[in-house]
């Protein structure tokens, strides 16, 4: 999954980017409300967490330019405010949920997956096709009863593929939803990262079948048929 962090105080923004991708969340950081807003509104991102008070923009007033253009993002709002009518507010301008700091870390973790898994995002905890299997939650990878050890850009790649079942896949479409905006991509750091993956999910399972064919030409595509 993507997310996006706009948050002001870099400290907090990092410490929550850099223990979201332990997770396995590609995640993108921003610190003022304007650039916040151009992300969030020009980019895909399957949750944004979103502090309240920013500099250029203030949350709630991203959150309301959201949903004026339409946009069913999952928001989660944090706030150093904790009153009942400050969480009224910033449920009504649009929110899905609403975390005050100083929070735990696990529990920001929990409430954006249960935000991923709300009805219009196609986020089951668990990912499956044929004998492979991905938990979300648990961030393990399984194929015919044994545990596939990925780095979080081979999860990442294999949990937008699955996501996507049935669906080619371009480069750029890949690039988009599993690399951080501002990431260094080299023309062949996609078809890199796929080796790598194949090696671990297919490789080691010669009497079983591709997990992924490439359409040359087009991209890249996980299907329930061989």
């Amino acid at each position: 999954m993507k997310i996006l962090i706009i948050e002001d105080e870099e400290r907090i923004a990092n410490t929550i980017k850099k223990g979201l991708q332990a997770e396995h969340f590609t995640v993108d950081t921003v610190y003022d409300g304007q650039t916040g807003y151009d992300m969030a509104s020009g980019e895909d991102y399957d949750v944004i967490v979103l502090d309240r008070m920013l500099p250029k923009v203030d949350g709630i007033e991203i959150c309301k330019r959201l949903r004026k253009e339409g946009s069913i993002v999952p928001v989660l709002m944090l706030t150093a405010k904790s009153q009942t009518e400050d969480k009224v507010e910033g449920l009504n301008c649009g929110a899905d949920d609403y975390l005050t700091k100083p929070f735990s870390f696990d529990e920001l973790v929990a409430r954006i997956r249960a935000l991923a898994r709300r009805p219009h995002h196609t986020t089951e905890p668990v990912l499956q096709v044929r004998d492979l299997t991905l938990n979300v939650s648990t961030s393990q990878v399984v194929r015919n009863h044994e545990i596939i050890a990925l780095s979080h850009r081979e999860f990442a790649l294999l949990e937008y593929l699955l996501r996507n079942k049935n669906r080619v896949l371009s480069k750029d479409h890949i690039i988009e939803h599993v690399w951080e905006y501002e990431a260094d991509i080299l023309p062949n750091t996609v078809e890199v990262t796929m080796r790598n993956l194949r090696n671990k999910i297919e490789k080691p399972f010669p009497q079983d079948q591709e997990i992924i064919k490439t359409i040359r030409g087009f991209g890249y595509i996980i299907t329930e048929h061989v």
